[in-house]
């Protein structure tokens, strides 16, 4: 019952797709550190001071998902480096966005960890702002509401709650 459930949720809603594809904490850690610039396996391994078995798990899982890709630098022995595609790119602000809610909220000695421009070292505050006025976006103020791609499924749901189904142009 519980994994029908699950997967109801999955049909209907992106965020709990999203979920799906990137998986868990390690995988979180293996994306910011490829973002990062780390790319080798034993680097990665390194600084994360993970289990061999668990990232080859988490990069297989990554590679799969679309978020990494795995190139080969080096024949004999082969040797691979992993790269973060196009869609494991667009990921990095949402890290930046969960660093933030943890240094508010789960860092009990204050900040600790923070985002710098390269080359000024200066500190950016990262927000989340409407692409089309630019304006921070109050999440207070919205609801979400079906779009173009919506399922029979959540259609009803959002029927059922009285929810807009697609936005309004």
């Amino acid at each position: 019952m519980e994994e029908e459930i699950k997967e109801a949720h999955r049909d209907m809603c992106s965020i709990s797709r999203s979920i799906d594809k990137i998986g868990d904490t390690w995988s979180l850690l293996i994306l910011r550190d490829l973002g990062q610039g780390l790319s080798k396996y034993d680097e990665i391994r390194g600084n994360l001071e993970i289990s061999p078995a668990t990232l080859s798990k988490r990069l297989s899982m990554l590679v799969e998902e679309g978020l990494v890709a795995k190139e080969i630098y080096q024949d004999n022995p082969p040797r691979a480096k992993y790269v973060l595609t196009p869609m494991g790119k667009d990921f990095l602000p949402v890290l930046a966005m969960i660093m933030v809610w943890g240094n508010k909220y789960a860092s009990p000695n204050g900040v600790d960890t923070q985002l710098v421009d390269k080359k000024n070292h200066k500190k950016v505050s990262p927000i989340v702002v409407d692409a089309k006025s630019g304006e921070p976006i109050e999440f207070a103020k919205l609801t979400f509401a079906g779009g173009p791609g919506n399922s029979p499924g959540k259609t009803k749901i959002l029927k059922k709650r009285g929810l807009p189904l697609t936005a309004a142009k």
